[in-house]
């Protein structure tokens, strides 16, 4: 199988940089503090999708889904390109989870949908408090996150990456020999879970461009990111100072359990005939096409589908 990287690399399967983000147009309203309330507007070069089945969750038992097809959803992002994209000037939201948060609500006739931007961190505490109902930038299972909260089917995959600055000056050569540098993460990450699991100190940030600048400036040793957050990166930085560690092993347990496994949205436990509506949704929506689509619109491609072999 070909690592991801390579194939990000590879002309034949896009270039070597992510595509330029498509900005869906949306009509937006304020709904007070930082909630931005969307609607989409039609798009004449959109496509359209056939599904074969419609939503049947009256039976489910609470109402979660109803109560969102009738007075609407609150979902929580985190700015992340190219996953969850916030327009500062018109305020509108775009990326490859919005669109796809945004397709699945649309099968399930949900019409008001409103955006909470916050930092990573407080993605779990805003759901848990009912500031938000749907964490709709991607999340993944951990065994922390069992505990607390519930999760869709899975949406799509990509991998993580260690990145170090150009000429690697600390000798990095697998994921266990950060350990005692200045290592970079997100709170509350994936990444950041991973790391402390296998004894590293990290550095804690909160928005990813930081984080990744911070690197580039000299003043951390390595990163560990999502591979599609620091491509996205290398196009908006294309003189940076950074290599991506392409070509080490990944180890088994940072995809199996360690929070890089398939690509999620989360939702209270409670909150079952929601979380059943969100995950037959996706299922139809990757069956049809829907979700490939929206992936290759953000330069990436059907591989990302489904959990593929990284190197080594």
């Amino acid at each position: 199988m070909v690592p991801i990287a390579k194939r990000f690399r590879d002309p034949r399967n896009g270039g070597n940089a992510l595509r330029r983000s498509h900005r869906l147009t949306l009509a937006l309203s304020l709904a007070g503090g930082f909630a931005c309330c969307f609607t989409l507007a039609a798009i004449a070069q959109e496509p359209t999708f056939f599904t074969e089945s419609q939503p049947m969750f009256d039976n489910c038992g609470d109402g979660s889904l109803a109560n969102a097809q009738k007075s609407g959803i609150t979902l929580g992002f985190s700015q992340n390109p190219p996953e969850a994209i916030l327009d500062e000037k018109t305020k509108q939201a775009s990326g490859i989870d919005w669109d796809i948060n945004k397709a699945v609500l649309d099968w399930l006739g949900v019409k008001t949908i409103k955006v909470e931007w916050m930092p990573w961190e407080s993605q779990v505490p805003a759901l848990l408090s009912k500031r938000t109902d749907v964490i709709a930038g991607n999340i993944h299972h951990t065994p922390a996150r069992d505990k607390v909260i519930s999760f869709s089917g899975p949406a799509y995959w990509y991998g993580p990456v260690l990145i170090v600055p150009k000429g690697n000056p600390a000798g990095v050569k697998a994921y266990e020999d950060v350990k005692g540098k200045r290592v970079g993460s997100i709170s509350g990450s994936a990444a950041d879970s991973y790391l402390r699991q296998i004894g590293v100190t990290t550095t804690p940030f909160k928005t990813e461009i930081d984080e990744l600048q911070s690197l580039n400036q000299g003043r951390l040793d390595a990163v560990l990111e999502d591979d599609i957050v620091y491509l996205e990166f290398a196009k908006a930085t294309p003189n940076n100072n950074l290599d991506p560690l392409w070509s080490i092993p990944v180890p088994p347990s940072i995809i199996n359990g360690g929070g890089y496994g398939m690509a999620r949205f989360a939702f209270r436990k409670e909150d079952c005939s929601l979380r059943a509506g969100y995950t037959q949704g996706l299922a139809e929506l990757r069956a049809n096409g829907h979700v490939s689509y929206i992936l290759k619109k953000y330069g990436l491609s059907d591989r990302n589908l489904v959990l593929f072999k990284l190197n080594p």
